[in-house]
């Protein structure tokens, strides 16, 4: 009776397993860096939002699987995805060389560009104008790449989050801030007294980066990506958050 009963529960530990192995096979894991807005930011119910994050719930849909989204600093998501903490990054992240040398990029879903944020009673009018100037970025991102790359490590000031960047050019610790246009708009419309250069930086693409082993994943991600973006659910999505000028 004894082995019986060991037996049993061996057996019901292992479906136990089993089980608890196809569910979480069955849940994608986005990785992102919720302080950039409308790609991705906390509601008022603390749930993260935003295009990234309404993109990745429909493919994930799509490849009937549950989406999990896990908050981390922007410069820890290469690592992240790489080492398999997370399946996939969405997170505003652009498509560079640099990036490629760790991580697949899928296809791209929307295109950004970098603008400047200054004080409405800036001297700073035009890309131009920059050099010798500090510079907020956020760090790990494109614009703190370029703008290290263009005028300096020396130039660069670097800050966890975008909204961090912002406060040192209120504060005067910065006398611009480069960032992402959508994010952009989103703190010169909750700040009063900034505005941004008509002139754009740089432009770049969007994509979802991937572990350099994840590449089964990468196709059915891309598949499900290619067809909401033919049925125009992308389309809407973005629209939803970004309207038309």
């Amino acid at each position: 009776m004894k082995r019986f009963l060991a037996l049993a529960l061996v057996l019901v530990m292992a479906l136990a397993f089993v089980g608890c192995g196809e569910t979480s096979e069955n849940v994608l894991t986005m990785g992102t860096n919720a302080a950039f807005p409308p790609y991705e930011m906390v509601d008022e119910n603390n749930n993260i939002i935003g295009i990234d994050a309404e993109i990745a719930a429909a493919v994930a849909k799509k490849m009937g699987m549950k989406l999990e989204i896990k908050d981390m600093a922007f410069e820890s998501l290469i690592t992240a995805v790489s080492s398999g903490a997370v399946d996939v990054v969405l997170a505003g992240m652009t498509v560079t060389e640099e990036r490629k040398e760790s991580v697949n990029f899928s296809d791209s879903y929307a295109t950004g560009i970098q603008v400047v944020i200054v004080t409405e009673d800036s001297a700073i009018a035009s890309i131009d104008d920059l050099v010798g100037k500090k510079i907020g970025v956020q760090s790990g991102t494109t614009g703190d790449i370029y703008c290290a790359g263009d005028y300096g490590e020396d130039a660069v000031s670097r800050y966890d989050n975008g909204a961090l960047a912002v406060q040192a050019l209120l504060n005067g610790q910065v006398d611009c801030v480069v960032i992402d246009n959508e994010p952009a708009k989103a703190f010169v419309t909750a700040n009063e007294g900034l505005k941004i250069l008509g002139t754009e930086y740089i432009t770049e693409e969007y994509a979802a980066a991937f572990g350099k082993e994840s590449t089964e994943l990468l196709d059915n991600f891309n598949k499900a990506l290619s067809e909401l973006k033919a049925d125009g659910t992308i389309d809407a999505i973005i629209g939803k958050y970004i309207k038309a000028e």
